[in-house]
């Protein structure tokens, strides 16, 4: 018996089907997706304009937080475009390998997002538990090498699902019943066994995840106790507010994250629609509110904003 040939297993493109159930309304849909996605872009992109700009910023807190914007960016402009084209014009054809690269940047996207509110935390641990030791930690240097782990990790975690989804013979099968590419959502549409697809997908990315949740944990438990210690109310209080536009982001995004998870393990009876509503305002909410939660807590990024976009206006009208 001749042996399986993959290749000609593989499909040449998928079909991404939208929201099933709600295709008359996706033009309608577009426009708070679209809308978000305008605010992303310029939300995140002036947060970085501004870090750049202003040498004043360039500390590790606004370093991790330039950091953060870029790949908040990577996650939204990975799956949005897409979207957008799928409710506009329905075009929900995406090549095999396209679907790949699209699903490969967006749980990499997650996992670096992950590492950097680990690594943010850990630079507000060491500011209000070892100020004295801060600028002697958290050298520039430290600051590169924690960007090019949380990239390392990320690729070293989410390249093998290429190769798990890679070795799936396909059948035909070939409409997946979402707006974008995800690495179950494709195996599900495979001719074949997927238990390691399932054990690696829900295994090594979660407990990664776990790991940085618990360890953030930590930190603020240590930093908390670190407050209490505070003889002063004012330091206790600016210290909190240091701490504060930082444990927002934080919840901003593993609240909906473990919860779409939740919803997709124990929610058997919440619409699918509604499983792909929650996962497409995933990838833009945290983006979106990420700069604001930021640029309204953080009085030095506020003033540097203020300096940079109205002071030159109000300049040229006098």
């Amino acid at each position: 018996m001749p042996p399986f040939n993959l290749t000609s297993m593989t499909p040449a493109t998928f079909i991404l089907a939208g929201i099933p159930g709600m295709e008359k309304s996706h033009i309608w849909i577009s426009i708070p997706f679209c809308s978000m996605y305008l605010a992303v872009l310029l939300g995140n992109g002036v947060m970085l304009f501004v870090i750049r700009t202003e040498r004043s910023l360039h500390q590790p807190m606004y370093l991790f937080l330039s950091m953060l914007a870029i790949v908040d960016l990577m996650l939204s402009t990975t799956t949005v475009p897409k979207m957008l084209a799928l409710f506009w014009f329905s075009a929900g054809e995406i090549s095999f390998g396209a679907c790949l690269t699209q699903m490969f940047f967006l749980h990499f996207s997650f996992s670096a997002e992950s590492v950097i509110l680990l690594a943010m935390a850990f630079d507000r641990f060491v500011a209000i538990c070892y100020p004295l030791r801060y600028a002697a930690v958290l050298t520039q240097s430290a600051v590169v090498k924690t960007g090019l782990v949380a990239l390392l990790r990320s690729f070293c975690i989410i390249f093998p699902c290429i190769f798990l989804l890679k070795r799936l013979p396909f059948c035909g099968h070939n409409i997946i019943p979402h707006t974008y590419c995800e690495h179950m959502g494709i195996a599900r549409l495979a001719c074949a066994d997927i238990s390691i697809n399932i054990l690696y997908g829900l295994a090594v990315p979660f407990a990664a995840v776990v790991v940085d949740v618990v360890l953030i944990a930590v930190s603020y438990i240590l930093i908390l106790l670190a407050l209490f210690r505070l003889p002063s109310r004012t330091a206790r209080h600016k210290a909190f507010n240091t701490c504060g536009s930082h444990v927002c982001v934080i919840l901003l995004f593993y609240i909906p994250a473990f919860f779409t998870v939740l919803t997709h393990r124990f929610g058997q009876e919440i619409p699918h629609h509604v499983h792909i509503i929650l996962a497409n305002l995933y990838v833009l909410f945290p983006p979106l509110l990420n700069p604001v939660v930021y640029g309204v807590r953080t009085q030095q990024i506020k003033k540097k904003v203020v300096k940079v976009f109205i002071c030159p206006k109000s300049h040229l009208l006098q």
